[in-house]
């Protein structure tokens, strides 16, 4: 059994596409565990830019199969427009791409229910694709499977049940009109054909190739940090970008995981609300955004950008098990005269053991700094650790140290060229 899981350990958008679709080349599978159409894989290849939100970054790669798990939930509109835009770039889908039938599906009063609670002044700054009330059907156990589709009488029934109930909290708290249950029917009978030859029981084919010696890529989506039992609480997505979640979300035992990859910007950005103890909201931040092209895969959102927080990321390798580092956008410190790395939190004026889970005590917190030597030199042209500055490799061995986890890929710039592997 071969099983490598990759794992965003800040707060998303930590480039895991890219280490994805490079480390994919020399696997069997690349499954995808959790998340919905939020997520935003950028991937460049041959100058071309791919976004993925729910097709796994190696599909990219001819021989690779891909599987969307049962921990995913599915947007069928926006699953059939990734692989339309996959086909029209002659990327060959059909046959190696497959998605769970036990998946849960996101339907339109999730959408509608979600775009209405972020007009709320309790937002939480979600990209309001409908992935959190799908999420909370399914633990409150009135959620549509994608098996369900295979029979209209239990598809009708679970619809009409779930609309009544939601037309009543639309109609008390957001004053929205009601939802045709008919059309949803119609239209979701429509998408099962449509689907249909993607299907399949993935629990049971990746058990069958890991049993055939075959290796699996586990992708999660979004980061650990934003992990709604170990994250920033209740800032936090609605599934487990941990480790931990690729086993329930693809159905396979954790003896078969043999490997675990935390993905890390060489500084911290987040989307949406929520602390943020390192944030630079001043010219640092700017030029983080603006070098970094920080604006979000799926939304187009102004990331908020700020120094490295390493007190997070030790908190994040070991929930996660992480046993090595993917360092990526190294290159857009290269401007800076110093760089700023945080390494420990102090709560009225007392310093902290462990990452606080409690959001009185985050949103309070002063981060504590030390301060290194930047390089101020173009690093994108490095081939080879031995090309980075000086201060450059002072910079990631200080991580390592720090982390005491090696940092195994160090990426320079946008495209699959411009890595390091050590």
């Amino acid at each position: 059994m071969s099983v490598k899981i990759i794992v965003g350990a800040q707060w998303g958008d930590e480039g895991k596409g890219k280490i994805v679709d490079l480390l994919s080349e020399n696997v069997s599978i690349v499954a995808r565990y959790q998340g919905g159409a939020n997520a935003g894989h950028t991937v460049v290849v041959g100058g071309k830019t791919y976004v993925l939100h729910l097709i796994p970054s190696g599909i990219l790669h001819p021989g690779v199969v891909c599987v969307i798990g049962n921990g995913v939930v599915l947007d069928p509109q926006a699953f059939l427009d990734e692989v339309a835009f996959l086909e029209s770039l002659n990327i060959k889908v059909r046959g190696r791409l497959f998605i769970s039938h036990n998946a849960h599906l996101i339907m339109p009063y999730h959408k509608l229910i979600d775009s209405l609670k972020e007009q709320g002044a309790s937002r939480i700054g979600t990209t309001g694709r409908g992935i959190g009330p799908a999420y909370i059907d399914k633990f409150a156990r009135v959620g549509v499977k994608i098996v369900d589709l295979l029979h209209r009488d239990v598809l009708v029934k679970k619809i009409r049940s779930n609309i009544e109930d939601k037309n009543q909290l639309l109609s008390k708290i957001y004053h929205s009109s009601e939802i045709n249950v008919e059309e949803i029917v119609e239209k979701y009978l429509q998408y099962d054909k449509l689907l249909d030859e993607f299907i399949t029981d993935t629990s049971l084919y990746l058990n069958q190739a890991l049993k055939e010696g075959k290796s699996v890529l586990a992708e999660g989506a979004q980061g650990a940090m934003l992990d709604v039992d170990f994250g920033t609480y209740p800032y936090v997505t609605s599934s487990n970008p941990t480790s931990g979640g690729a086993c329930t979300g693809l159905g396979i035992p954790p003896t078969a995981v043999d490997s675990i990859t935390g993905v890390s910007k060489a500084y911290t950005t987040r989307v949406g609300n929520g602390p943020f103890p390192t944030e630079e909201l001043n010219d640092i931040g700017e030029t983080l955004r603006k070098v970094g092209g920080e604006y979000g895969a799926t939304t187009g959102r102004p990331r908020r950008c700020g120094w490295l927080d390493l007190f997070s990321l030790k908190y994040s390798v070991m929930v996660n098990g992480i046993e090595e580092l993917a360092l990526t956008k190294l290159d857009v410190l290269d401007s800076f005269e110093k760089i700023k790395v945080c390494t420990g939190y102090k709560y009225k004026d007392k310093p902290l053991k462990s990452f606080p889970l409690d959001l009185c005590t985050i949103e309070d917190i002063e981060p504590v700094y030390e301060t290194l030597p930047g390089w101020k030199t173009e690093i994108a042209g490095a081939r080879s650790y031995s090309q980075l500055p000086h201060n450059c490799r002072s910079y990631i061995e200080f991580i390592e140290k720090y982390l005491e986890t090696p940092v195994k890929v160090v990426s320079v710039g946008a495209t699959r060229e411009e890595t390091i592997s050590r």
